[in-house]
This record gives structure tokens, C-alpha cells and sequence, in this order.
């Protein structure tokens, strides 16, 4: 008996120490990752790190968190942001947001206000963190812009699971429930829009020149090499938009491939997609021709089935260009 009790004290003993020392290593760790951001140039203040949680848990809590980077333009500022890990299974993580935060991305800051968000990682066992798969869910988030626009959803979930073998391709599925989209959308509509979308759902799978991991955030940013969009749609009254097809990106970051979309009352769509004011006038004016071209041809004026090209940095409905294709290159 008491040789168990012995071995039970030195195993809790031991136990202790390890969490201790994991602890330890784990704030000393986030201490240096926010000096090492500030010696690149960027903006990375906590106004305190902390590390609780015994005996089974690593849990982080940053307090007054102000992140920035210069290159990209983008900063997040939350009042607080957590990290909860079991201590025997630390590559699986739990993310915890505020309810109230704030981005900034380049000409506006955006208020997030929300109700529950938190997202699952788990993160490979090399000492790079590959990410293996996320879920990620929020909550009645409402989006407020500086710029003027408010958007909101009931319910956001995004799953982003690496496809084995390959170490860089990813399939992304993102759902919203509820989105409100700004109201000056459903103003400049010529028709009586719901409050709403009834569905908004994205399916695609991506393959980058590199794998997710701790250095696309200290280092530079993976960039897609391939997307194969399997499903996007959304659906606003009777409006209704698909969209699916393969692009390869060139090295100048240029999609090269098709792109089929389904539009229902498009015309209503290429109205409200003036009044966003985030197409330049001469590419909308290059598809509403386009699309007239192929309502005439296809003798149906509310549907159609549209094919756009990506080719030479340029975008293409049959033999109309429409004008340049984005640049897929993340910051």
C-alpha cells in the first residue's frame, strides 16, 4: 500500500513538473513569436499573456491584443483572444474570439460584433504546425463598416481539411445562414428583395505552392497554384447565382481556366452589382453586353448559363472581353 501511495505522489509529482514546464515553455514561446512580429515591423501588443488551465489543460489568454501588417494592410485589435489545449494532446486547439472586435483592412475598419465564435484546430506534429483541419463557427455576427455598410448572417460555419497525400491542397466549405447582405443592395433593387439570402454556400478545393503552417503567418503567404471550385451559390428572392469550374494561377497570380456560372434575372443582378460601386463601370458595361449577346443567342432572357475564360490576364464571355481578371495573390 504504500508503495502504491509512493507511486502515485511521484507519478503526481511528475505530472505537476511536466505542466509546469509546458507552461512555461508555451508563454515563453508566445512572448517571443509578439517580439519577433514587432522586429519585422509589425504592430504586436498583449498587455498580458497568460497561462493556466492545471493539470489538464494549456489555456492562453492575451489580453489587449493589437496585431498589424504592414505589408498587407490588415490589423486585428481584440480585447482579448484565448487558446485552449489539452496538455496530453497540445496539437489540438480551441480558439476562442470576443464578442466584440476589429479588423482594418486597407481604406476601412470594420467592427465585428457577435455571439459565440470559436474555432477547432488540429495542427500536425512537426514543428512547423501544418494545419490538418479547422472548423470554425460563429454566431449573429454583424459586420459594421466605417465605409458606410452593415451586413450581418444568423449563423457562419467554415470547415478547412487538408486532402491526404497531398501536403498543400485544401477543401474549403463554407456556409451562411440568415446573411443580411448591406442595405443598399436591397434598395437599389428594382424589385422587392427579402431581408435575407435563403441559402449562401461555397465548396472548393485549393492547392498552394506551400502548406498552411506558422510560417504563412511569419514568414509570406501561401499562394494557390489551382482552384477547383465544386459549388458556389446563392440564392436572395428571386435571384439566384451558381457557379462552378477549374482555374490553374499562373505565376503572376493570373487564373487560367473556366468558370461556368448560372445566373437567374441577371439583369437584376448586373444591377445591383453596379450599385455596389466595387466593379468598375467599364467592366460592367463589357457584361451586360456580354450577357446580351448570350440571351440572344440562347433565347432565354432570365437564366442562362454563362462560360467565363480566364486567359492572359483578361476575362472572357465567348469572344467578348469583359476586361482584367483578378489577381489571386494573398497578402
Amino acid at each position: 500500500m504504500k508503495r502504491l501511495l509512493v507511486l502515485i505522489i511521484v507519478l503526481a509529482l511528475g505530472w505537476a513538473g511536466y505542466w509546469v514546464f509546458g507552461a512555461q515553455a508555451l508563454k515563453g514561446a508566445w512572448s517571443q513569436w509578439f517580439a519577433d512580429r514587432t522586429e519585422n515591423g509589425w504592430v504586436a501588443e498583449v498587455d498580458e499573456l497568460k497561462v493556466a488551465g492545471f493539470p489538464n489543460r494549456f489555456d492562453v489568454t492575451f489580453d489587449g491584443l493589437d496585431l498589424a501588417d504592414p505589408r498587407s494592410g490588415l490589423a486585428w485589435s481584440a480585447p482579448f483572444f484565448q487558446i485552449f489545449a489539452l496538455s496530453y494532446r497540445p496539437n489540438h486547439v480551441i480558439a476562442v474570439w470576443p464578442h466584440e472586435q476589429t479588423i482594418a483592412i486597407p481604406g476601412q475598419r470594420v467592427s465585428v460584433d457577435s455571439g459565440d465564435m470559436r474555432a477547432s484546430l488540429v495542427l500536425g506534429d512537426k514543428t512547423s504546425l501544418p494545419l490538418e483541419r479547422m472548423n470554425f463557427v460563429t454566431e449573429t455576427p454583424v459586420l459594421t463598416s466605417d465605409a458606410g455598410w452593415q451586413s450581418a448572417a444568423e449563423t457562419v460555419n467554415v470547415a478547412l481539411h487538408r486532402q491526404e497525400p497531398a501536403q498543400s491542397t485544401y477543401r474549403l466549405a463554407v456556409t451562411a445562414t440568415g446573411y443580411t447582405p448591406p442595405a443598399f443592395l436591397r434598395e437599389a433593387s428594382s424589385t422587392a428583395l427579402p431581408h435575407s439570402l435563403s441559402s449562401l454556400e461555397l465548396d472548393m478545393t485549393t492547392t498552394f505552392n506551400a502548406p498552411w503552417d506558422r510560417f504563412a503567418v511569419e514568414r509570406a503567404r501561401p499562394q494557390p497554384t489551382r482552384i477547383n471550385l465544386d459549388k458556389a451559390q446563392a440564392t436572395w428572392g428571386e435571384l439566384h447565382l451558381a457557379a462552378a469550374g477549374t482555374v490553374d494561377v499562373d505565376a503572376s497570380g493570373y487564373p487560367v481556366g473556366e468558370v461556368t456560372v448560372r445566373l437567374t434575372n441577371w439583369r437584376e443582378m448586373v444591377a445591383l452589382a453596379r450599385a455596389s460601386g466595387q466593379v468598375p463601370e467599364g467592366v460592367m458595361d463589357g457584361v451586360e453586353k456580354g450577357l446580351e449577346l448570350l440571351a440572344g443567342l440562347s433565347g432565354n432572357s432570365q437564366t442562362l448559363d454563362v462560360p467565363l475564360t480566364f486567359k492572359n490576364g483578361r476575362i472572357w464571355i465567348a469572344i467578348v472581353p469583359l476586361g482584367a481578371a483578378p489577381r489571386l495573390i494573398l497578402h
